[in-house]
């Protein structure tokens, strides 16, 4: 049976995960089809589009076998507000890997060290006997139709065109036929009009039962590769929904995937891949000094080894982008830092983006990363200088990465284990180090007299920090924030304004999603252009939250080297 996504503590699922394959027999109950010669000529394509339709959703969910994407959830759950609508009072994480084969849909669990991973648990206010765990496989689960998609379960009802970016889509109302009593979804699909793949998902799993409970959800896919639309995003909403003897439930959530090519998916083959350079134009970039290294030089040499060999097994376990053009403006805020505080570090300082959501910074070695997340909500070039001027206060301070990591083996264990394998958080003596020097740095940088929309993020982030426990959680560096507390520049927010939500013109920080597209083929990550958007009430701020996703769809262009290599695996 397809799963819920969540359960209620002392019910039992009814049944297991069905295997996500195309049925191909009949129901032996059902209604007699009309026959072809009593179908109108209209009747006839509609069905030969619902059969491509059909035909294209089997083939997704045969090539997903291949793939074993990213997937990370983060949920918030709200509550009434008088002023502005809704805000979070409490959260939930979870992230690890989708695999479907021949048993079905699995989780493949990245353990956190730090948060207690598994099930975050949500206790309804009035009473403890009804208690609910979120479900990371039910959320996975909805970015591919459930089994029985087919003629023989589904009618498609065309409704409108509509253009989603550039791509232009036929809209169709989904319905189940009056035999099909399993779970099944009813709502909307979106339809590509050249192979007929379907691009987007929007509504519910039916029917509800006491033992489960399907959120209302709007699932979208991006066209990765020649001739394959896979699942990117997933927004689910429920909003003043009554389950059960419960009180309303009132929740938002954001499921991103992310990491199909295989080179940054972690499977197994790909040393199978590995193809050896014969262009004689290479050249030989090895230190041609014929004298040994000094002990200092070895030192540093030795650093920077474990430096490289952490942020390579980020990268290979799908939660570090490539170097690419954000690191490039995170480098030139530090080089604003760097140069103006007359700092002369070597070797030099390099940035990264972490792609998950949670809000961190931290260093390996002389790498500063920070998180997408954080990324996202940061209200301006400020605020971005302030929070990676803690880290580069740590290189400068000469505070080192655990050089354990120089050993080839420290870095050899599954992807899954990446949070708990390594570590690179520092202990309260070193941060309190790092911040003072980081104000200091501040104070004789060009962000010296712009502080003061930075100190207004802290006073956000400590105002929301005790609800959003989840997202001030860190993978790998150390807390921003605790609870309602601030474990960063609590001497920076004493200067910061008092938080004004219902003025439009004071924003503290940013949605989630604001800043940071992520290319869920091979992680590349860039700076979304951010055009001005008039803001009509208080409600539109949504600081640190949780929105809609809204793609702006494009078929697949494929770069010459793409092309050369597609056409290399055809012959």
């Amino acid at each position: 049976m397809f799963l819920p996504v969540f359960t209620r503590i002392h019910s039992k699922l009814f049944g297991s995960l069905a295997i996500l394959l195309l049925a191909t027999s009949a129901w032996a109950g059902s209604k007699q089809e009309p026959k072809p010669a009593d179908l109108t000529d209209e009747q006839k394509a509609n069905l030969a589009m619902a059969d491509k339709i059909f035909y294209q959703e089997a083939r997704l969910v045969e090539a997903m076998h291949k793939y074993t994407p990213m997937v990370e959830t983060y949920i918030q759950n709200m509550k009434p507000d008088d002023e502005l609508g809704a805000v979070p009072q409490s959260d939930a994480y979870f992230v690890g890997r989708l695999q479907l084969d021949q048993r079905g849909l699995a989780n493949i669990n990245y353990d956190n060290k730090k948060s207690g991973w598994l099930a975050t648990r949500i206790l309804d206010r009035l009473t403890n006997f009804y208690r609910m765990d979120y479900l990371p496989l039910g959320f996975m689960q909805l970015v591919l139709l459930n089994n029985n998609f087919d003629k023989d379960h589904y009618n498609l009802v065309f409704e409108r065109r509509e253009f989603l970016g550039d791509v232009r889509t036929m809209v169709f109302n989904v319905q189940a036929k009056p035999h099909f009593k399993g779970p099944h979804f009813v709502g909307r699909i979106w339809v590509e009009d050249q192979d007929n793949h379907i691009v987007r998902l929007n509504g519910t799993y039916e029917p509800q039962n006491r033992g489960s409970f399907f959120f209302h959800f709007d699932s979208w896919r991006m066209n990765m590769q020649p001739g394959e639309w896979l699942p990117a995003y997933v927004y689910t909403e429920e909003a003043e929904t009554k389950y059960m003897m419960m009180r309303k439930l009132n929740m938002k959530g954001q499921t991103r995937l992310w990491g199909y090519d295989k080179k940054h998916s972690g499977r197994t083959d790909e040393l199978t891949d590995i193809q050896v350079d014969q262009n004689e134009q290479v050249a030989d970039k090895s230190d041609k000094d014929p004298n040994d290294f000094s002990p200092v030089q070895s030192q540093h040499r030795w650093e920077r080894e474990a430096e490289d060999n952490v942020l390579d097994r980020m990268e290979r376990a799908g939660v570090l982008a490539p170097d690419g053009p954000v690191a490039k403006v995170l480098q030139t805020v530090v080089n604003n830092i760097e140069i103006t505080n007359k700092l002369n570090i070597e070797p030099e300082v390099r940035c990264r983006v972490l792609l998950t959501t949670p809000l961190e910074t931290f260093t390996v070695g002389h790498t500063i990363v920070i998180s997408r997340g954080l990324l996202d909500v940061l209200p301006d070039e400020a605020s971005l200088a302030m929070v990676l001027s803690h880290e580069l206060a740590h290189i400068a301070l000469g505070h080192r990465l655990n050089t354990r990591y120089s050993f080839a083996d420290r870095t050899l264990f599954p992807d899954e284990q990446t949070f708990k394998k390594l570590s690179v958080d520092r202990d309260q003596h070193e941060e309190q180090e790092a911040d003072t020097k980081a104000i200091a740095l501040l104070k004789n940088s060009p962000y010296a007299d712009k502080l003061t929309s930075a100190a207004l993020f802290l006073r956000a982030l400590q105002d929301r920090s005790a609800e959003l426990q989840a997202l001030t959680t860190p993978h790998f560096g150390n807390r921003i924030a605790k609870k309602d507390e601030l474990t960063r520049f609590e001497a920076l927010m004493q200067g910061a304004p008092e938080l004004q939500y219902k003025n439009i013109q004071q924003i503290a920080a940013l949605p989630l999603g604001s800043r940071i597209k992520l290319d869920p083929w091979d992680d590349h990550v860039e700076m979304k252009p951010m055009k001005p958007v008039p803001l009509y009430s208080a409600r539109d701020k949504m600081p640190l939250e949780v929105t809609p996703f809204f793609l702006h769809l494009a078929r697949f262009s494929a770069t010459p080297e793409q092309s050369a290599e597609v056409a290399k695996k055809q012959h």
